[in-house]
């Protein structure tokens, strides 16, 4: 599963990898995303234009009666969204990239679970598969954007901290991923799959992730490198 993550690229840096308009607003750094807070990502409109959103990380369908169904609903498995009812509508038409620039996972151990940071080897931010949807709770009211984030098994050498990896979509294929109408949706789910594993790196981090409130760099060093636990 993803239930962590983070986004800290420079602004140039999210321009660049993500093809966005310079007049893209800046992104706060953050090192401690989780659940039920606003996420950065980016969506497409008719003619292709590249648009940066904050959307409430966890899909509240339009159909849904209420708001804390979305706690529950931050992450989709790749293998079923095609077909379930909460996401099969986007998944058709409302696809979208949430930024980042690594997760964090849980490895279960003797000692209890021990978190990890997972990042490009290269430490470029990239894209990760996701959902979104518009709901309204009573007419009138403001509609809320919400978004969701694709997973799938994990490949051999990333197992080993958890089953699940989330999705990371090729930058070379942003432009078919976002397309609000796609002419192939096979296509697509041949790219809901696990990223190539030496195109990521995994290395343990300090217990202070654990808790949603805390937040800064210190959070994604090495413990190799604080020597904290």
């Amino acid at each position: 599963m993803c239930g962590r993550f983070a986004f800290f690229s420079s602004h140039e840096a999210m321009l660049r990898v993500f093809d966005l308009p310079p007049q893209t607003p800046v992104v706060a750094p953050r090192w401690n995303i989780a659940p039920t807070q606003s996420v950065a990502a980016v969506r497409a409109d008719a003619s292709g234009l590249r648009r940066l959103s904050m959307l409430h990380w966890g899909l509240l369908p339009s159909w849904a009666r209420e708001r804390r169904l979305a706690a529950r609903l931050f992450n989709a498995r790749a293998e079923t969204v095609a077909v379930k009812p909460a996401f099969r509508s986007a998944w058709k038409q409302r696809r979208c990239l949430v930024l980042a620039d690594g997760y964090y996972e849980w490895q279960s151990t003797g000692g209890g679970k021990r978190p990890w940071f997972i990042r490009r080897a290269d430490r470029e931010p990239f894209g990760l598969a996701g959902l979104w949807e518009t709901w309204v709770e009573a007419p009138g009211a403001t509609p809320l954007e919400s978004c969701t984030i694709l997973t799938t098994a994990a490949p051999a050498p990333l197992a080993r901290i958890h089953e699940r990896v989330p999705v990371v979509i090729p930058t070379t294929a942003f432009a078919s991923w976002l397309a609000p109408q796609a002419a192939d949706l096979a296509s697509l789910a041949a790219l809901l799959v696990a990223p190539p594993p030496d195109s990521l790196v995994a290395y343990r981090v300090g217990r202070a992730v654990n808790n949603a409130r805390h937040d800064g760099p210190e959070l994604v060093e090495s413990i190799a490198n604080v020597n904290a636990d």
